[in-house]
Protein backbone atom coordinates (compact mmCIF):
# COMPACT_ATOMS: atom_id res chain seq x y z
CA UNK A 1 0.00 0.00 0.00
CA UNK A 2 1.19 3.57 -0.68
CA UNK A 3 0.80 5.67 1.68
CA UNK A 4 0.89 9.59 1.38
CA UNK A 5 1.14 12.04 4.57
CA UNK A 6 1.17 15.79 3.99
CA UNK A 7 1.33 18.90 6.03
CA UNK A 8 -1.05 21.07 4.98
CA UNK A 9 -0.48 24.74 4.11
CA UNK A 10 -3.18 27.00 4.03
CA UNK A 11 -3.07 29.64 1.19
CA UNK A 12 -3.89 33.45 1.86
CA UNK A 13 -8.11 33.32 1.82
CA UNK A 14 -8.58 29.43 1.10
CA UNK A 15 -10.82 27.70 2.65
CA UNK A 16 -11.26 24.08 1.45
CA UNK A 17 -13.25 20.75 2.50
CA UNK A 18 -11.27 17.37 2.20
CA UNK A 19 -13.48 16.73 -1.63
CA UNK A 20 -12.13 20.33 -2.85
CA UNK A 21 -8.74 19.71 -1.79
CA UNK A 22 -8.40 16.09 -2.88
CA UNK A 23 -9.91 17.52 -6.29
CA UNK A 24 -7.36 20.27 -6.19
CA UNK A 25 -4.89 17.67 -5.85
CA UNK A 26 -6.05 15.98 -9.50
CA UNK A 27 -6.71 13.12 -7.32
CA UNK A 28 -9.04 10.91 -10.18
CA UNK A 29 -12.85 11.38 -8.79
CA UNK A 30 -13.04 7.41 -9.09
CA UNK A 31 -9.94 7.31 -6.15
CA UNK A 32 -11.77 10.14 -4.16
CA UNK A 33 -14.63 7.50 -4.27
CA UNK A 34 -12.31 5.19 -2.65
CA UNK A 35 -11.16 7.05 -0.52
CA UNK A 36 -14.85 8.11 1.04
CA UNK A 37 -16.09 4.82 1.38
CA UNK A 38 -13.08 2.83 2.94
CA UNK A 39 -12.36 6.12 5.10
CA UNK A 40 -8.59 6.05 3.81
CA UNK A 41 -8.61 9.96 4.31
CA UNK A 42 -7.67 10.89 7.81
CA UNK A 43 -7.24 14.56 8.98
CA UNK A 44 -5.08 14.41 11.98
CA UNK A 45 -5.42 10.58 12.23
CA UNK A 46 -8.94 10.49 12.43
CA UNK A 47 -11.23 10.16 9.19
CA UNK A 48 -13.82 12.98 8.61
CA UNK A 49 -17.04 14.19 6.31
CA UNK A 50 -15.37 14.54 3.02
CA UNK A 51 -17.63 18.11 3.22
CA UNK A 52 -14.83 18.36 6.34
CA UNK A 53 -13.02 22.14 6.39
CA UNK A 54 -9.01 21.55 6.25
CA UNK A 55 -7.40 23.85 8.89
CA UNK A 56 -4.27 25.22 8.37
CA UNK A 57 -1.38 22.67 9.88
CA UNK A 58 -3.84 20.03 9.47
CA UNK A 59 -1.81 16.83 9.18
CA UNK A 60 -3.75 14.39 6.01
CA UNK A 61 -2.89 10.68 5.31
CA UNK A 62 -3.69 9.65 2.16
CA UNK A 63 -3.97 5.45 2.25
CA UNK A 64 -3.88 4.48 -0.84
CA UNK A 65 -5.39 0.82 -0.30
CA UNK A 66 -6.81 0.12 -4.15
CA UNK A 67 -4.91 -1.31 -7.07
CA UNK A 68 -3.63 1.50 -9.39
CA UNK A 69 -4.53 1.98 -12.84
CA UNK A 70 -2.21 0.13 -14.52
CA UNK A 71 1.08 -1.83 -13.05
CA UNK A 72 4.25 -2.28 -15.80
CA UNK A 73 7.51 -3.70 -14.78
CA UNK A 74 10.16 -3.88 -16.38
CA UNK A 75 13.02 -6.52 -17.14
CA UNK A 76 16.30 -5.08 -15.04
CA UNK A 77 19.02 -3.08 -17.68
CA UNK A 78 22.60 -2.89 -18.03
CA UNK A 79 23.39 1.09 -18.65
CA UNK A 80 24.32 3.27 -15.10
CA UNK A 81 22.03 6.18 -15.36
CA UNK A 82 22.69 10.29 -14.73
CA UNK A 83 20.11 10.94 -11.97
CA UNK A 84 19.32 14.87 -11.67
CA UNK A 85 16.88 14.74 -8.96
CA UNK A 86 15.41 12.00 -6.80
CA UNK A 87 12.89 11.95 -3.79
CA UNK A 88 10.75 9.45 -1.98
CA UNK A 89 8.37 9.57 -5.04
CA UNK A 90 10.13 10.64 -8.38
CA UNK A 91 13.54 10.31 -9.91
CA UNK A 92 14.54 12.85 -12.49
CA UNK A 93 17.11 11.22 -15.29
CA UNK A 94 19.01 12.54 -18.03
CA UNK A 95 18.62 10.43 -20.83
CA UNK A 96 21.62 9.56 -23.47
CA UNK A 97 20.70 10.53 -27.03
CA UNK A 98 20.26 6.88 -29.01
CA UNK A 99 18.58 5.15 -25.64
CA UNK A 100 15.00 4.21 -26.28
CA UNK A 101 12.80 5.61 -23.63
CA UNK A 102 11.11 2.49 -22.76
CA UNK A 103 10.94 -0.78 -24.13
CA UNK A 104 8.79 -1.60 -27.23
CA UNK A 105 8.29 -5.59 -26.04
CA UNK A 106 8.44 -6.93 -22.91
CA UNK A 107 10.87 -9.03 -23.88
CA UNK A 108 13.53 -6.28 -24.46
CA UNK A 109 16.02 -4.64 -21.78
CA UNK A 110 18.06 -2.05 -23.05
CA UNK A 111 15.91 1.19 -22.82
CA UNK A 112 16.04 3.50 -20.29
CA UNK A 113 13.08 2.44 -18.13
CA UNK A 114 14.89 -0.64 -17.82
CA UNK A 115 18.27 0.69 -16.47
CA UNK A 116 15.72 2.58 -13.76
CA UNK A 117 14.33 -0.70 -12.94
CA UNK A 118 18.07 -1.97 -11.63
CA UNK A 119 18.79 1.85 -9.61
CA UNK A 120 15.58 1.26 -8.48
CA UNK A 121 16.68 -1.70 -5.90
CA UNK A 122 13.78 -1.52 -3.81
CA UNK A 123 11.19 -0.51 -6.51
CA UNK A 124 10.18 -0.04 -10.03
CA UNK A 125 9.86 2.59 -12.52
CA UNK A 126 6.47 4.33 -13.93
CA UNK A 127 6.86 6.28 -17.02
CA UNK A 128 5.04 9.44 -16.83
CA UNK A 129 6.30 10.73 -19.99
CA UNK A 130 8.80 9.78 -22.78
CA UNK A 131 11.61 11.30 -25.30
CA UNK A 132 12.35 10.34 -28.89
CA UNK A 133 14.97 7.75 -28.73
CA UNK A 134 17.44 10.56 -30.61
CA UNK A 135 17.11 13.15 -28.14
CA UNK A 136 18.82 13.73 -24.82
CA UNK A 137 18.05 15.23 -22.26
CA UNK A 138 15.49 15.32 -18.62
CA UNK A 139 12.78 12.48 -18.36
CA UNK A 140 10.31 12.13 -15.08
CA UNK A 141 9.93 8.94 -13.96
CA UNK A 142 7.27 7.88 -10.49
CA UNK A 143 8.66 5.18 -7.90
CA UNK A 144 4.92 4.90 -7.61
CA UNK A 145 1.89 4.19 -10.29
CA UNK A 146 -0.40 6.46 -8.14
CA UNK A 147 1.29 9.59 -8.87
CA UNK A 148 1.51 8.89 -12.81
CA UNK A 149 -2.68 10.07 -12.93
CA UNK A 150 -1.59 13.28 -10.84
CA UNK A 151 1.44 13.68 -13.86
CA UNK A 152 -0.81 13.25 -16.61
CA UNK A 153 -3.51 15.85 -15.55
CA UNK A 154 -0.80 18.13 -14.96
CA UNK A 155 0.80 17.45 -18.73
CA UNK A 156 -3.34 18.15 -19.61
CA UNK A 157 -3.51 21.23 -17.88
CA UNK A 158 0.00 22.37 -19.08
CA UNK A 159 1.32 22.38 -15.11
CA UNK A 160 4.05 19.92 -16.25
CA UNK A 161 5.62 21.50 -19.09
CA UNK A 162 9.12 20.34 -21.06
CA UNK A 163 11.80 23.10 -22.26
CA UNK A 164 14.32 22.13 -25.42
CA UNK A 165 17.62 23.58 -26.50
CA UNK A 166 17.90 22.44 -30.38
CA UNK A 167 20.32 23.66 -33.02
CA UNK A 168 18.92 23.87 -36.67
CA UNK A 169 20.23 24.03 -40.07
CA UNK A 170 18.70 27.80 -41.40
CA UNK A 171 17.26 26.97 -45.08
CA UNK A 172 15.05 29.62 -44.94
CA UNK A 173 15.21 32.71 -42.66
CA UNK A 174 14.27 32.09 -38.84
CA UNK A 175 12.47 35.34 -36.43
CA UNK A 176 13.32 36.35 -33.51
CA UNK A 177 11.17 34.27 -31.82
CA UNK A 178 7.41 33.02 -32.80
CA UNK A 179 4.84 29.96 -32.90
CA UNK A 180 4.21 26.81 -35.25
CA UNK A 181 0.71 25.44 -34.87
CA UNK A 182 0.33 22.97 -37.35
CA UNK A 183 -1.34 19.64 -37.06
CA UNK A 184 0.75 16.52 -36.77
CA UNK A 185 -0.11 12.84 -38.79
CA UNK A 186 1.49 9.56 -39.95
CA UNK A 187 3.32 9.56 -42.69
CA UNK A 188 1.25 7.22 -45.30
CA UNK A 189 4.35 6.41 -46.88
CA UNK A 190 7.11 5.81 -43.89
CA UNK A 191 5.84 4.19 -40.56
CA UNK A 192 8.45 5.76 -38.93
CA UNK A 193 7.97 9.54 -39.84
CA UNK A 194 5.11 11.76 -39.22
CA UNK A 195 4.15 14.89 -41.48
CA UNK A 196 1.74 17.92 -41.40
CA UNK A 197 -1.45 17.57 -41.61
CA UNK A 198 -4.72 18.63 -42.17
CA UNK A 199 -6.33 15.85 -40.35
CA UNK A 200 -3.84 15.63 -37.76
CA UNK A 201 -3.60 16.39 -34.27
CA UNK A 202 -3.16 19.87 -32.91
CA UNK A 203 0.40 20.62 -31.99
CA UNK A 204 1.84 24.02 -30.76
CA UNK A 205 5.36 24.90 -30.57
CA UNK A 206 6.98 28.71 -29.18
CA UNK A 207 9.90 29.28 -30.24
CA UNK A 208 13.19 31.94 -29.00
CA UNK A 209 16.05 32.07 -30.47
CA UNK A 210 18.73 32.16 -28.45
CA UNK A 211 22.05 32.63 -30.68
CA UNK A 212 22.57 32.46 -34.60
CA UNK A 213 24.74 32.87 -37.87
CA UNK A 214 24.18 33.04 -41.26
CA UNK A 215 23.96 28.97 -41.31
CA UNK A 216 22.70 27.94 -37.91
CA UNK A 217 20.36 28.78 -34.64
CA UNK A 218 20.12 27.91 -31.12
CA UNK A 219 16.81 27.71 -30.09
CA UNK A 220 14.77 27.35 -26.70
CA UNK A 221 11.74 25.52 -27.36
CA UNK A 222 8.29 24.80 -25.46
CA UNK A 223 5.96 22.46 -26.01
CA UNK A 224 2.51 22.95 -25.90
CA UNK A 225 1.46 20.09 -26.78
CA UNK A 226 3.59 16.95 -26.85
CA UNK A 227 3.49 14.86 -30.17
CA UNK A 228 5.62 12.26 -31.51
CA UNK A 229 8.47 13.91 -33.36
CA UNK A 230 6.69 17.56 -32.53
CA UNK A 231 9.85 19.53 -32.48
CA UNK A 232 11.38 18.11 -35.38
CA UNK A 233 8.46 18.12 -37.82
CA UNK A 234 7.81 21.60 -37.02
CA UNK A 235 11.13 22.65 -37.36
CA UNK A 236 11.70 21.08 -40.28
CA UNK A 237 8.64 22.04 -41.61
CA UNK A 238 9.94 26.02 -41.73
CA UNK A 239 12.88 25.37 -43.06
CA UNK A 240 15.08 25.10 -40.13
CA UNK A 241 15.55 21.18 -39.93
CA UNK A 242 17.70 19.75 -36.53
CA UNK A 243 21.34 19.23 -36.61
CA UNK A 244 22.07 15.45 -37.86
CA UNK A 245 17.91 14.58 -37.38
CA UNK A 246 18.03 11.40 -39.56
CA UNK A 247 13.84 11.24 -40.48
CA UNK A 248 14.04 15.19 -41.08
CA UNK A 249 17.17 16.83 -42.11
CA UNK A 250 18.12 16.11 -45.42
CA UNK A 251 21.67 17.27 -45.22
CA UNK A 252 24.59 14.87 -43.75
CA UNK A 253 24.91 13.34 -40.51
CA UNK A 254 27.71 13.75 -38.49
CA UNK A 255 26.82 12.67 -35.16
CA UNK A 256 23.75 12.50 -32.84
CA UNK A 257 20.73 14.69 -32.97
CA UNK A 258 21.35 18.22 -31.53
CA UNK A 259 18.27 18.27 -29.44
CA UNK A 260 18.64 18.71 -26.09
CA UNK A 261 15.28 18.13 -23.03
CA UNK A 262 17.15 20.88 -20.89
CA UNK A 263 14.54 21.64 -18.50
CA UNK A 264 11.21 20.40 -16.64
CA UNK A 265 9.00 22.31 -14.24
CA UNK A 266 5.86 20.64 -12.45
CA UNK A 267 3.98 20.78 -9.71
CA UNK A 268 5.08 18.25 -6.71
CA UNK A 269 2.01 16.24 -6.06
CA UNK A 270 0.26 17.19 -2.56
CA UNK A 271 1.51 20.52 -2.60
CA UNK A 272 1.88 24.23 -4.01
CA UNK A 273 5.34 23.85 -4.91
CA UNK A 274 6.81 23.85 -8.37
CA UNK A 275 9.93 21.97 -9.01
CA UNK A 276 11.96 23.56 -11.53
CA UNK A 277 14.78 20.86 -13.07
CA UNK A 278 17.02 21.69 -15.42
CA UNK A 279 20.62 20.03 -17.24
CA UNK A 280 23.66 21.26 -18.36
CA UNK A 281 24.30 20.04 -22.12
CA UNK A 282 26.75 17.38 -22.20
CA UNK A 283 30.46 18.78 -23.02
CA UNK A 284 30.39 17.12 -26.14
CA UNK A 285 27.06 18.57 -27.55
CA UNK A 286 28.26 22.30 -26.28
CA UNK A 287 31.46 21.87 -28.26
CA UNK A 288 29.69 20.93 -31.60
CA UNK A 289 27.20 23.86 -31.01
CA UNK A 290 30.04 26.22 -30.39
CA UNK A 291 31.73 24.66 -33.26
CA UNK A 292 28.71 25.19 -35.78
CA UNK A 293 27.62 29.16 -34.64
CA UNK A 294 31.05 30.02 -35.34
CA UNK A 295 31.24 29.13 -38.58
CA UNK A 296 30.97 32.01 -41.42
CA UNK A 297 28.95 30.98 -44.45
CA UNK A 298 31.16 30.59 -46.68
CA UNK A 299 33.08 27.86 -44.73
CA UNK A 300 32.33 24.30 -46.50
CA UNK A 301 32.68 22.62 -43.38
CA UNK A 302 31.25 23.74 -40.32
CA UNK A 303 33.37 21.39 -37.73
CA UNK A 304 36.82 23.74 -39.22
Amino acid sequence: MYQKIITYHQQKDETLTIRELLKKWLIPKKWQHFFRIQQDVLINGTYHSFNTIVRDLDEITLNFNFSPRSEQHYLPGNDSVDVVYEDDDIIVVNKKAGKKTHPNIKTENDSLMNDVETYLTNGHPYMVHRIDMETSGLVLISKTPYLVPIFNRQLTTKTLHREYLALVKLDKEIPDSGTIDLPIGQDPQDVRKKIISPTGLDSVTKFKVIQKNDNYALLQLNLLTGRTHQLRIHLASQGWPIVNDPLYNPHKKTGNLLLFAHKLVFQQPFSEKFQIISAKLSKNMYNLICAYLKQPKSSPNPDN
